[in-house]
């Protein structure tokens, strides 16, 4: 009967570890970028640092807001990006109006309407989360050096736990199963030994001759 050499399971232990691994962070990347690829790159969340006091006392400057894109309606705080103001973005709540001929916008702050009326194309996203000064965070989620960096660092964590099987494949080639020492002794060699054993010479003693006497 064969039996697995001690340690033969390690490297496979350690591969299926390896494999678990990269298919983690690939799942982390995955949520992350679903959750927070910004609209600028095709996705449906923005990501805005609150500047100004005109939504207070909802929102601080400083602030972190996540706007996701969905239907908006009125109550809603919204992040828009009116073409008047060159892509700049504006954090502001609903107070009227529809998507077709624009929505009427206030700061919570501010005791006047807003001059714009941004119809469903300049709506990024309605604000779904907030986080109490967490800007200098956004702005470096924001960053698509940022998103390269967590790229190049995902694909060669995938590529380092790769070549790690494939080494630890290689080492393990030669010890895959062997079959133990026979604890047993040869049936032939034990039928030998118990021959010599019957058959062990007598020796005699050497003394005087029979019949002396003294």
């Amino acid at each position: 009967m064969k039996h697995r050499a001690p340690g033969t399971d390690a490297p496979r232990v350690r591969r299926y570890l390896g494999v678990a691994g990269s298919v983690l962070i690939w799942i982390i990347v995955a949520i992350d970028a679903w959750f927070l690829w910004p609209t600028s790159l095709g996705g449906d969340t923005s990501l805005v640092i609150v500047s100004g006091s005109s939504m207070e006392p909802t929102y601080f400057a400083g602030d972190l807001v996540i706007a996701r894109k969905m239907e908006p309606s009125v109550g809603d705080v919204i992040v828009y990006a009116p073409t008047d103001l060159g892509g700049s973005q504006v954090v502001h709540r609903i107070i009227g109006g529809d998507a077709e001929s624009g929505w009427e916008l206030q700061g919570d702050n501010n005791d006047f309407i807003d001059p714009f009326y941004p119809v469903e194309d300049e709506v990024r996203g309605v604000v779904v989360v907030h986080y109490t000064n967490l800007g200098r965070l956004s702005a470096l989620l924001l960053s698509p050096i940022v998103w390269a960096c967590v790229l190049v660092v995902s694909i060669a964590l995938l590529l380092w736990f790769s070549d790690d099987c494939e080494d630890e494949d290689e080492d393990g080639e030669d010890g895959g199963e062997c079959e133990p020492a026979d604890d047993e002794p040869d049936a032939h060699q034990e039928a030998l030994e118990r021959e010599d054993s019957h058959q062990s010479p007598v020796r005699e003693s050497v003394g005087a001759p029979a019949g002396a006497s003294s």
